[in-house]
């Protein structure tokens, strides 16, 4: 993912509300939301040139998304591919805790990265260019490619829409939700982020939603976990190049959440 908006047990009928863009070159191949057939428990959509995934949760409640830190420059092309570090976390049976302690003793071999994972205990955030991995405090929370709650400006409108969305609704409806993923203003010049891209680049990647004929937001998706843990995951993939979004296809999974350690549906 590119851009992360999501709302920690601040709505009296939701643990987590989520609203993500992944953000990626168009001739990149992926496959679509599913569940997996090598490990049924993952419900993600795929990278096919790594095998890893960008966004994912599990039937037990396990949920873990990722995006890049932007740092031109500063990138190794032999580095691990960091969509690993979902699937790895997805498949395996560490907990969210255990799983982003140990991952920040190798996390130096991966290029920067921002990582959100967590279980029905808690939340976590890591950044390999940041600090130790940290709790995520109950709040609305933005990140894109530098760390958690960096005053971009897509960052802060895009808090700022997504408390007005929860607080305005008793049921959050995924419709206000897309529609917020998909606006396209740009901020002034003078409030363009200056990550060593470039003006031009700077402006074309500044919008919550980013159009160009190479690069650009390939799909939106929405995760929602109540307090009664139901989960609902929808994923809209976007025809490439266009200059607005044009829907390709959407894909929707709904479940309760497995109490694993029972073995059943709670």
């Amino acid at each position: 993912m590119c851009l992360i908006l999501f709302a920690y047990n601040a709505h009296p009928g939701y643990r987590l509300i989520m609203a993500a863009n992944r953000d990626e070159f168009h001739d990149r191949p992926a496959s679509p939301l599913d569940f997996w057939e090598d490990h049924p428990q993952i419900l993600a959509g795929r990278d096919l040139r790594q095998s890893g995934t960008w966004m994912g949760v599990t039937r037990d409640g396990k949920i873990a998304a990722i995006t890049n830190y932007r740092e031109p420059g500063n990138q190794n092309p032999a580095a691990p591919s960091r969509g690993q570090l979902i699937s790895d976390f997805l498949s395996g049976s560490n907990g969210a805790g255990t799983y982003v302690n140990k991952i920040k003793e190798t996390a130096d071999r991966f290029n920067g990265f921002n990582l959100l994972i967590g279980d029905l205990s808690a939340l976590y955030y890591y950044s390999n260019r940041g600090g130790p991995p940290a709790v995520v405090e109950r709040g609305v929370h933005g990140l894109s490619n530098r760390l958690l709650n960096t005053p971009w400006p897509k960052i802060s409108t895009g808090r700022q829409r997504l408390a007005a969305i929860i607080d305005s609704n008793k049921d959050v409806q995924s419709e206000k939700l897309v529609a917020l993923l998909q606006r396209q203003e740009r901020p002034p010049d003078d409030q363009l982020p200056e990550t060593g891209v470039g003006y031009a680049k700077e402006k074309m990647l500044s919008p919550i939603f980013i159009s160009s004929p190479e690069y650009g937001t390939r799909c939106s998706t929405i995760l929602t976990i109540d307090k009664n843990r139901h989960l609902t995951m929808m994923e809209i993939t976007w025809k490439p190049g266009r200059s607005t979004p044009v829907q390709q296809y959407k894909k929707i999974f709904s479940f309760t959440i497995e109490d694993r350690h029972r073995g059943n549906q709670v």
